[in-house]
């Protein structure tokens, strides 16, 4: 069967200001949509990915349109679900609905064509927010979505495709929800995946240009940049992080040491000169992320990596062994200066293991990225001023000011009523905006604090002196262009972070 997955066409300035987008923005690899296709693939389907991130809306709807598929998925996040379903919506402009779903299969039999000869596709709808509002998907968008898959995505979308080659309805698919006739039926959700060996290495080959696909300026050192997951899920409970596992009942699934090295080696192969580890954190399991830091160095793999790591799981020698093994920087989640906050958001960490890390790190000659966010449940202002006191105390070599975000699907977001309010306009759901407001907070003071904390960190002379010492190469030369540019707008540019009509959104309780 043709497959068509999608990505909805947006561009920097519907996240950033536009006045700091150059020196913010990144495109990250897919790996989740990438899964899903290297499934269907082994599987024999044809599939294409249509990625919006470098094209517009119109030219995504022209190649959907010229490739004609009979299964089109699309992804969307909790800030990208208007896009999604205004791609929906005009992608059955050109190629009319779908027959619906009855028991005994597919009205018309899966091969109905439309007037114009086009095969009727069947689309659905997957990612964050699917998997956090469910079936509320297909009652918003109005029939323009078949179904929404509710968990990991591999399996589902194959067997719902297997579904339609055969002509039979989805019933008892697990971790789908869909349309039958005029109601929305939802299946039991689908098992999370537990032996991820099993699943084939991503379809990377259908991104084009890899060098389209890199992380922040400054984030990396060689180009082209390959994201790559060694496990999935978490077995902490920070208050605003989404995992489709709620309750955590399956901890951390890993994949065997020498998976990840032979998916590296293939990375490497197709011509990644570096690697970004998203895991939530590599260094959950000590033993086997030592493992996999000495293999790459044994194995003399050439390239440069970045990764992330909670702060009470590392230590020295650890981050040694990934600095032997060309590691070049680590991000640590601060989130905050003050221990109070740290234990409202369940981080699980305390002040001091976070400047150990951090020294640590220094010491054996990684850089360090630490992310602070505001806004955090019983939080004041002046609370939010220490924490841009640690962070200069702290000095890694990067740091980004977040707005705590508490996406649907998140302990903060099933738990409002308590902490704050939040905005009724998806589109604040970034980490940029403003999207909650704790009770001790206002908006305005947090979009300030982002824009003082910003000012504060990046405009030391010491920290300026540095950077300029550091250049060695254009690619570098560049990203000092756009960080001197976003610096101008924070210091002359009042309510840098409002949105472009310096209005605020409601919110709602």
């Amino acid at each position: 069967m043709k497959c068509a997955l999608v990505i909805p066409s947006w561009v920097p300035e519907d996240i950033f200001s536009s006045k700091t987008s150059s020196s913010q923005i990144n495109y990250w690899q897919p790996l989740g949509t990438l899964y899903v296709a290297a499934v269907l693939q082994k599987a024999g389907h044809e599939v294409r990915f249509l990625n919006g991130a470098f094209i517009s809306h119109e030219e995504l709807l022209r190649g959907v349109r010229e490739f004609r598929p009979e299964f089109i998925g699309i992804y969307s996040t909790t800030f990208g679900w208007e896009k999604a379903k205004k791609t929906a919506e005009d992608i059955r402009k050109i190629i009319p609905l779908h027959p619906p779903l009855n028991k005994g299969g597919i009205e018309g039999g899966y091969n109905g064509r439309s007037k114009e000869g086009l095969p009727r596709p069947f689309i659905c709808a997957g990612g964050p927010y699917p998997i956090a509002v469910q079936e509320y998907c297909l009652e918003d968008a109005g029939g323009v979505f078949d179904a929404v898959v509710t968990g990991e995505g591999e399996y589902a979308a194959l067997e719902i495709i297997e579904r339609l080659e055969a002509g039979k309805g989805l019933e008892g698919v697990q971790g789908v929800i869909y349309r039958e006739g005029g109601r929305i039926v939802k299946n039991p959700s689908r098992p999370l995946i537990t032996d991820l060996d099993s699943l084939p290495f991503p379809a990377r080959e259908l991104l084009g240009d890899s060098n389209l696909y890199i992380p922040p300026p400054a984030t990396y050192r060689r180009k082209p940049v390959a994201v790559l997951m060694t496990s999935r899920g978490c077995n902490r409970r920070c208050i605003y992080c989404f995992q489709i596992d709620k309750d955590r009942k399956s901890g951390i699934r890993y994949r065997s040491v020498e998976n990840v090295l032979k998916e590296i080696e293939l990375c490497i192969s197709q011509g990644y000169r570096e690697i970004k580890f998203i895991d939530d954190t590599l260094a959950a399991d000590y033993d086997r992320a030592m493992l996999i830091a000495q293999e790459i160095k044994r194995r003399k793999l050439d390239f440069t990596w970045f990764a992330s790591a909670c702060v009470n799981q590392v230590d020295r020698p650890l981050l040694q062994a990934f600095r032997d093994a060309g590691c070049w920087a680590i991000l640590f989640g601060a989130e905050s200066g003050v221990q109070k906050n740290l234990n409202a958001i369940r981080k699980g960490t305390t002040l001091e293991q976070i400047r150990k890390a951090v020294n640590d790190a220094k010491d054996v000659g990684l850089k360090v990225s630490t992310p602070f966010m505001f806004g955090i449940p019983g939080e004041t202002f002046e609370e939010g001023l220490q924490t841009i006191e640690f962070a200069l105390a702290l000095n890694p070599d990067m740091a980004n000011f977040h707005a705590i975000t508490p996406f649907p699907g998140t302990y903060l977001y099933d738990n409002l009523d308590k902490y704050g309010t939040i905005s009724n306009e998806l589109t604040d759901f970034t980490y940029q905006g403003a999207a909650f407001i704790p009770y001790t907070m206002t908006r305005e003071e947090i979009l300030k604090l982002r824009q003082i904390a910003f000012r504060r960190f990046y405009s030391r002379p010491s920290f300026i002196l540095k950077k300029v010492l550091e250049l060695r190469n254009l690619n570098d030369f560049m990203v000092a262009v756009k960080s001197i540019k976003s610096l101008f707008w924070l210091w002359t540019k009042s309510g840098l972070f409002r949105n472009e009509k310096g209005e605020s959104a409601d919110h709602a309780a």
